[in-house]
């Protein structure tokens, strides 16, 4: 029997197909899959580029500056973070916005993309994890992945890491731009809570239209970091230069809303909130007491019958995270005729010692028949400090050459006042723009010293008298 027995028959083969997967996806052909049937017109192709970009690690700070309307918001903040995790399948996203509503309303759309377009992502949705603020990605090889963690402004990341930071829409309203306080809480949220997130190497998109000429973005280009950043600034209407190659005057999303409907809004809303919502180039309020129209530049200053040199002091010294007061020295001259000219600004940030020293180098370089103004604060402690640099400056001349303001300002600048009060010169950059929001605008250091020294060269007593004028509250 065992040897009649019958061998089994072999098994069948069995073919093994091994699928590649899929290349990886460029931006552009993202954007197309995930918005379809929608194109990106050419402005937002120009966007996807520059966030390409900041993925290939050819740079690793991006400001978005664009008008509302342009989809800026749902190509940076629903359809880039979504790619990014495609590309960087461990990577770790914080989005921030002005409000965690709206963080959440983004990051609830870029999670919605990942789990329609899973199979071409290679990602998977992790169970446990799905909140529209918080969810995580598994990564293709079945392990746990990145993920994305969505917060308002100042709200709290303590205890994230970010390899990407999303930062869009920081601003919520016209009254928060136009409060000093409120944008210096968001810029010192950004510095010490958003930025210490960041891993080595970690990349920050800024996504914006700009409010204000302190806002988030003003403020990071205007304190030296420009060169840290690469800027995609695209205004509603073409200007000369324009990154598109548009004509100057071109519509910028034209399919959407040409230049007829956009010249009507322009006439809508008003030149100031045009130049800044939809041309990203913000402009100062027109102040309450200058009138910056009629400060002129000259090319030489004119003959002065009588010069005065006033300070505004500060006495830190700039840190990082810190953006101090200047002490202000600002040389101005009056001329036979009544006008005025500013002839030197001296400006610096220092301490105690190199204030004082300013303020005698000046003086010696002025001469003694250049009066100088300075600053009395309340309290014993600011009559000492007058008392003691007034001392110093007598060395420098004799008794009774040089005239002393404990003035903190005066109730009419420049500008405010009658037709023939003139005023000529430069400012120290900057500084006009400070006049023409004053009093509203952020530093004042340089509309304080020429106004005490407006103060000082109207006052028609002698010139060795002392001038006691109110100090304006700070």
């Amino acid at each position: 029997m065992a040897g009649n027995a019958r061998r089994p028959e072999p098994l069948p083969q069995t073919s093994i197909s091994v699928v590649d997967p899929q290349p990886p996806l460029a931006l552009r052909e993202w954007a197309e899959l995930a918005l379809f049937p929608l194109r990106p017109a050419a402005h937002q192709m120009l966007l996807l580029d520059a966030l390409s970009d900041v993925e290939a690690g050819r740079n690793d700070r991006l400001i978005v500056l664009m008008p509302p309307g342009s989809a800026k918001s749902t190509y940076c903040s629903v359809v880039f973070p979504a790619w990014w995790l495609h590309r960087n399948p461990t990577a770790n996203i914080v989005a921030a916005s002005h409000t965690e509503g709206l963080a959440h309303h983004f990051g609830r759309q870029a999670r919605g993309l990942v789990a329609e377009h899973a199979d071409r992502l290679g990602l998977t949705l992790a169970r446990d994890d799905r909140a529209a603020g918080r969810w995580s990605v598994r990564s293709p090889a079945g392990g746990r992945g990145g993920d994305y963690f969505a917060a308002g402004v100042r709200g709290p990341i303590t205890g994230r890491r970010a390899d990407l930071v999303l930062i869009d829409d920081p601003i919520r309203s016209h009254a928060d731009a136009e409060s000093a306080g409120s944008r210096e809480r968001l810029f010192h949220w950004f510095q010490a809570d958003l930025l210490t997130r960041l891993k080595p190497r970690g990349k920050v998109v800024l996504v914006m239209t700009r409010w204000h000429e302190d806002d988030l973005a003003g403020r990071l280009l205007a304190q030296g970091d420009a060169g840290l950043w690469r800027v995609l600034r695209l205004p509603a209407i073409a200007e000369a230069g324009d990154p598109m190659g548009r004509a100057i005057g071109a519509a910028l999303w034209p399919e959407w809303e040409n230049a007829e409907a956009l010249a009507a809004k322009r006439a809508a809303v008003g030149e100031r909130v045009w130049a800044s919502l939809f041309q990203q180039s913000p402009r100062p309020d027109v102040g309450t007491l200058f009138r910056p129209e009629r400060i002129a530049i000259v090319d030489a200053p004119p003959a002065c019958v009588r010069v005065v040199r006033a300070w505004d002091l500060a006495a830190t010294v700039a840190t990082t995270g810190r953006d101090p007061d200047w002490t202000v020295g600002l040389k101005l001259g009056r001329t036979a005729d009544g006008a005025l000219c500013v002839l030197d600004v001296a400006r610096l940030r220092g301490g105690p010692l190199e204030v004082e020293q300013a303020i005698l180098a000046a003086a010696a370089a002025d001469g003694v028949e250049v009066a100088v103004g300075l600053p009395q604060d309340p309290g014993q402690a600011g009559k000492q400090q007058v008392s003691y640099l007034t001392g110093k400056l007598a060395g420098g001349g004799e008794p009774g050459e040089r005239q002393q303001a404990d003035a903190g300002g005066a109730g009419q600048r420049p500008g405010a006042g009658r037709p023939d009060e003139r005023a000529a010169g430069a400012l120290e950059p900057g500084a006009d723009r400070g006049a023409a929001g004053f009093p509203h605008g952020r530093k004042d250091d340089q509309v304080d010293a020429l106004s005490r020294a407006f103060a000082m060269l109207t006052n028609d007593g002698p010139a060795a008298r002392r001038v006691h004028l109110p100090l304006l509250g700070r």
